[in-house]
């Protein structure tokens, strides 16, 4: 065994507890899309508009799971980890069901509001954990399979929600002991929001390892885990450049990836009279099969270059992803045919899956312990912020004011997938030095031998 590797976790144990994250993961997405699919019996049986709707969607779970993450990430920084994940679980969990149990519009919203509270605790409090169960040389798998969770989610949600909608549009009211008559979409909240607690109770078998890669922070020396936060902010401003050479490239592709699949089956039944759920099924089959292969690909990659002396192999991985993410995104709405359009998704879901893991691993290891639950919630707010908000809309926006014409939407998608998709290789590439000069930082200021 290395001498970096001395006295982490035994591998198959580290492994286990990356499972255990990572089926977190998936139900998180699932609880967070499967509303999405649900638009329609949603509407009809509460009488809301499309307007309400979309505040479900978006506003209601996004400002509560950007805003909240930071404070949490800070928590998770100084507290145990796998309470503050066990509590969000919980939370998001109850708060899935009670969407299933509301009678009206302003209970949903309410519900809605609790999912999102609820996952935000998870992804800052999960990398800071996974960063302390294996040496840095060996992190970027795990960390690439836990983000491959978000992919699995998804497609589980597009496959189990596209065969629903059909279902539960004209189904009637059910009557359940206890719970009285329910709308069929309402048993589909409980339904998935249910499961998620047994991931709560197998955390009762993740134990809290000891912190590993704290700093020596100029700004604070001789702190220890009690960083101030005129501290952190200070170390994170004396070295923005390498951090907004990560999180900005991200977050360009993160609009992208928002902007396309949100318009996605839209552009199929517009273009070629495909019916929601049969895109739906395309779509979460080719997310299910790619996105392992492309989170193993990448991370087996990013852990093989960096071990062989290569400092800024992540970002490097991440920039081939990204070169193949747009490339495909700006042809996949021009393909002449919805099987030849799909055939095109196949490798741009593989790449999408290998840029979030590349990411988030390349910022635990330039990040000090003391900090990286911290950064990992600044960094999914980011992402998050931008990604819900522009992505969408963008594509809207250049279809209804640019073209105005609801036909041209295939060239709006190319358009904004080109422009994001450009920026995000732009922007990689430029922080390449920077990104590299940080890592051997981050090597040479570790507490201890191994300690990253």
């Amino acid at each position: 065994m290395k001498d970096s590797e001395a006295g982490y976790p035994q591998p198959s144990y580290a492994w286990y507890v990356v499972s255990v994250l990572t089926v977190g993961y998936v139900f998180s997405f699932l609880d967070r899309q499967i509303l999405a699919l649900l638009v329609e019996p949603i509407k009809r049986d509460l009488g809301i508009t499309d307007t309400q709707m979309s505040l479900l969607l978006g506003l209601a779970f996004a400002i509560f799971y950007t805003l909240l993450g930071i404070p949490i990430g800070r928590w998770a920084d100084r507290h145990s980890r796998r309470t503050i994940i066990g509590i969000g679980i919980v939370v998001w969990c109850i708060a899935t069901v009670l969407c299933g149990l509301a009678r009206n519009y302003t209970q949903l919203f309410a519900a809605r509001i609790g999912v999102g509270a609820g996952e935000a605790s998870l992804n800052p409090a999960a990398l800071s954990l996974i960063s302390d169960y294996f040496p840095a040389h060996k992190r970027g798998k795990p960390i690439g399979v836990f983000n491959m969770g978000s992919f699995l989610g998804s497609g589980l949600a597009l496959i189990l929600g596209g065969q629903l909608v059909s279902m539960l549009f004209d189904a009637p009211r059910i009557t359940v002991p206890l719970l009285g008559e329910l709308y069929a979409w309402q048993t589909a909240f409980i339904v998935v929001g249910v499961p998620g607690l047994i991931v709560a109770v197998l955390l009762v078998t993740v134990r809290e390892p000891e912190r590993r890669g704290s700093f020596a922070l100029d700004a604070d020396p001789g702190s220890g885990r009690q960083i101030s936060v005129q501290a952190a902010a200070g170390y994170l401003v004396a070295r923005w450049r390498s951090y907004a050479g990560l999180i900005l490239p991200m977050s360009c592709a993160t609009v992208l990836g928002y902007g396309f699949l949100s318009w996605m089956p839209t552009m199929f039944l517009r273009t070629w009279d495909w019916e929601i759920g049969r895109i739906a099924l395309a779509q979460g089959i080719v997310l299910l099969v790619c996105a392992p292969v492309g989170v193993l690909a990448g991370g087996w990659l990013v852990d093989r270059l960096y071990e062989s002396g290569t400092k800024d192999a992540h970002l490097r991985v991440f920039l081939g992803g990204a070169t193949v993410l747009l490339v495909t995104s700006v042809v996949l709405p021009l393909m002449p045919t919805p099987e030849a359009a799909i055939a095109v998704f196949v490798p741009m879901a593989t790449a999408s899956a290998s840029l979030p893991g590349a990411v988030t691993a390349a910022l635990m290891i330039i990040t000090p312990n003391q900090l990286r639950a911290q950064v990992a919630a600044v960094y999914y707010f980011m992402i998050n912020l931008l990604g819900l908000t522009v992505g969408p809309i963008a594509v809207a926006l250049v279809t209804d004011y640019g073209f105005k014409d609801e036909s041209a939407l295939p060239f709006s998608m190319s358009i904004v997938a080109g422009i994001s998709g450009a920026l995000t290789c732009l922007i990689a590439f430029l922080a390449l030095a920077h990104f590299r000069a940080s890592v051997l930082e981050a090597e040479g200021s570790a507490a201890s031998v191994g300690a990253t």
